[in-house]
């Protein structure tokens, strides 16, 4: 299978996604804060992704061997496996809170939300567009080089960065309190898939340990 096809197949794949755990628990497809977080969601992945194929195709490539199975490290395949359950949850209890009436979000929240979400989505993007390495799982490949410069130059994991801030704003976006419980629920699993990929990057990255010297903070400037 080419890799356009590979990239079609994932995108019908992500609507059936959004279908299931946003407007079946919704009970409803009149949800435009669902629908409105759809749409952002996918103008800030598709562009990269059409600006990847054409020109770091190896990098899509890289990008869409997602998921526990391609893991190579057992700690990670748990780890990612928590990520993905505690991401689902925050979209299931958020459209149940949608349904069920138990949070009252602003619309200009709401809209502040999804901005940031557009934010947090596009910088986690950008990041595969600054380093080709940049993959879904975690590995280190033959001759790959150390990226120390743009928004490595901040924090040492931006795209977990802007995956959390996405992760942060998706319950108001999405119109709910409560849907970020699950948020939290999912901190320390992410902290664990941080704290192993970099023991893994020291041991066998070369230049990473002085790198972690230089760039202090792995995801938060100024706090962690």
């Amino acid at each position: 299978m080419t890799l356009a096809a590979q990239a079609v197949l994932s995108s019908a794949a992500g609507l059936v996604f959004f279908a299931a755990v946003l407007f079946w628990p919704a009970g409803t497809v009149d949800y435009w804060q669902g629908w409105l977080f759809v749409a952002v969601f996918a103008l800030t992945t598709i562009v990269p992704t059409v600006y990847l194929a054409i020109r770091h195709p190896a990098a899509l490539a890289r990008r869409m061997k997602a998921g526990p199975m391609a893991e190579t490290r057992p700690v990670q395949r748990v780890v990612i496996t928590a990520v993905i359950a505690a991401a689902i949850a925050t979209f299931v209890v958020s459209a149940l809170d949608h349904r069920f009436g138990w949070s009252d979000v602003p619309n200009w929240v709401v809209l502040v939300a999804e901005l940031l979400v557009a934010i947090g989505l596009g910088g986690a993007q950008w990041v595969i567009v600054q380093n080709n390495y940049a993959g879904a799982s975690i590995t280190v490949e033959p001759g790959q080089t150390l990226a120390s410069t743009g928004l490595y130059g901040l924090v040492r994991h931006p795209m977990y960065a802007g995956a959390a801030l996405m992760m942060i704003a998706t319950p108001p976006a999405l119109g709910s309190w409560w849907g970020l419980l699950c948020v939290l629920g999912s901190a320390p699993a992410l902290a664990a898939r941080i704290l192993d990929e970099e023991k893994m990057l020291t041991e066998e990255l070369p230049g990473y340990r002085e790198y972690t010297r230089r760039v202090r903070y792995r995801l938060i400037p100024g706090v962690w």
